[in-house]
């Protein structure tokens, strides 16, 4: 068993546990009642409004669970040992997702299934892309890595630090209710937890989760 960090006793375990699994209950009944979403989700302005409620619910219920505790800690809101390091370790997160995309793309349509992104740019609905570009590159990078890199990681740690990656990236995987994209989330997110763990910082995991959304984003507007 590996140290706890402080205040990750058995209660927010079993908080977080609640909390993730609730995450990945809603996303995939969500799916499996609404079908896939209409090809314009990300150029509706309900669509951010609806996210960004849902995001602040998570992160109230995030610090909810961390009450009368370190919060800092248990978050991993401090300096990373080193900011050299975190982005060697960033890039070749980056290229490795964007290599193993390529290859399951081959086989496995995960873009599609998920339904996000636009197949062209509208430039009259600009407005509404900026406001769910923010939710997408900003909002949700900040909320997911607290919930899952921060909180999650923490509470994970007595099971040891591999065990800590592993079952971070797989709650991640399943937070989004996918079924053909759950390798690639996973492996996302083991990356992400990765990064953390040798950080010891969930700034750089948040960084490059943003800047990957971002580059998402960007990609499917411009080819």
């Amino acid at each position: 068993m590996a140290r706890v960090e402080g205040g990750a006793g058995i209660g927010r375990l079993v908080a977080w546990l609640a909390l993730v699994g609730a995450l990945a209950a809603f996303a995939y009944v969500g799916r499996a009642a609404e079908g896939d979403p209409p090809e314009d989700v990300l150029y509706r302005y309900d669509t951010a409004a609806g996210s960004a409620i849902l995001y602040g619910l998570v992160l109230a219920t995030v610090l909810l669970i961390c009450r009368g505790a370190p919060t800092r800690t248990l978050l991993a809101l401090r300096r990373p040992t080193s900011w050299g390091q975190a982005a060697g370790i960033s890039l070749g997160i980056f290229v490795a997702m964007l290599v193993l995309g390529g290859v399951l793309d081959r086989f496995l349509d995960a873009g599609e299934e998920q339904g996000l992104t636009p197949e062209e740019w509208e430039s009259d609905r600009a407005g509404a892309f900026a406001a769910n570009a923010v939710v997408v590159a900003g909002v949700a990078p900040i909320v997911e890595e607290l919930t899952y890199r921060g909180l999650g990681f923490s509470v994970l740690l007595r099971f040891g630090r591999p065990a800590a990656i592993v079952l971070v990236g797989i709650a991640f995987g399943l937070g989004h209710g996918l079924v053909i994209a759950l390798p690639i989330l996973t492996t996302f997110g083991i990356g992400l937890a990765f990064l953390r763990s040798r950080t010891g910082s969930v700034y750089p995991a948040i960084l490059l989760h943003a800047v990957f959304n971002g580059f998402a984003l960007a990609l499917s507007v411009t080819l």
